[in-house]
């Protein structure tokens, strides 16, 4: 990137991952301080979108899931054109309404976008798109069987995030967040990157096959 502004778009979905977009926001937000940035917020309405997971998504429980809202910049009909996307994970995914959503924006979205970035079971809506056909990705490892049924996609069990063209796919949720870092570091500079971590007083795993969750739930191998 250069000092043009960068222009970043983050998609919401009721019942996205918090962290899944919260982690990699506390980088930009605290890179737009020394870089240009213009954020928008994408949803299907200019309505606050949750967190909390709709009924159909999730089985009954006991207590009641909390969650907490965001506010929208722009809908999926009128959000302009990106160098940044970031697609986020979560169990409103699992809603098909939802999902084709969030496909049909991606597929709208990518020709222009200069970098496609999905968290966790992102990856599943972005494989759904079209965009990672013949090209690797990886996604939430506990979700694994549920969210790589694309096979026209190289999923790769092993990995804390991957890259392949100017698709960035993590693994599950806190990943993102190294992932991040990877791609700052990749695309600004190493400096930026470590500055950012140092202020945020977080030690990143910098090593993209670092993946004790594949064993953890006991993923076949490649």
């Amino acid at each position: 990137m250069t000092d043009n502004q960068t222009r970043l778009g983050v998609v919401l979905f009721p019942g996205f991952a918090l962290l899944d977009v919260a982690g990699p926001m506390q980088f930009f937000n605290q890179l737009s301080a020394i870089k240009p940035f213009e954020l928008s917020i994408i949803a299907k309405t200019m309505d606050a979108v949750y967190t909390t997971p709709p009924k159909n998504t999730v089985p009954e429980s006991k207590f009641d899931r909390i969650g907490e809202a965001m506010l929208p910049t722009h809908t999926f009909d009128n959000a302009p054109e990106f160098d940044i996307l970031l697609i986020p994970g979560g169990l409103g995914m699992r809603d098909e309404t939802i999902s084709n959503d969030v496909t049909s924006f991606v597929k709208k979205q990518y020709p222009t976008v200069k970098y496609l970035l999905s968290v966790c079971t992102g990856s599943l809506m972005v494989a759904a798109a079209g965009v990672l056909d013949g090209r690797k990705a990886t996604s939430n490892k506990f979700a694994w069987s549920q969210t790589t049924v694309h096979k026209t996609v190289d999923w790769i069990p092993k990995a804390r995030w991957v890259v392949d063209g100017n698709i960035w796919s993590s693994s599950g949720v806190a990943a993102g967040m190294d992932m991040t870092y990877a791609f700052i570091a990749t695309i600004f500079s190493p400096d930026i990157a470590k500055e950012l971590t140092n202020k945020m007083e977080y030690e990143p795993h910098t090593n993209s096959e670092w993946d004790p969750f594949y064993e953890i739930w006991n993923l076949p191998p490649k």
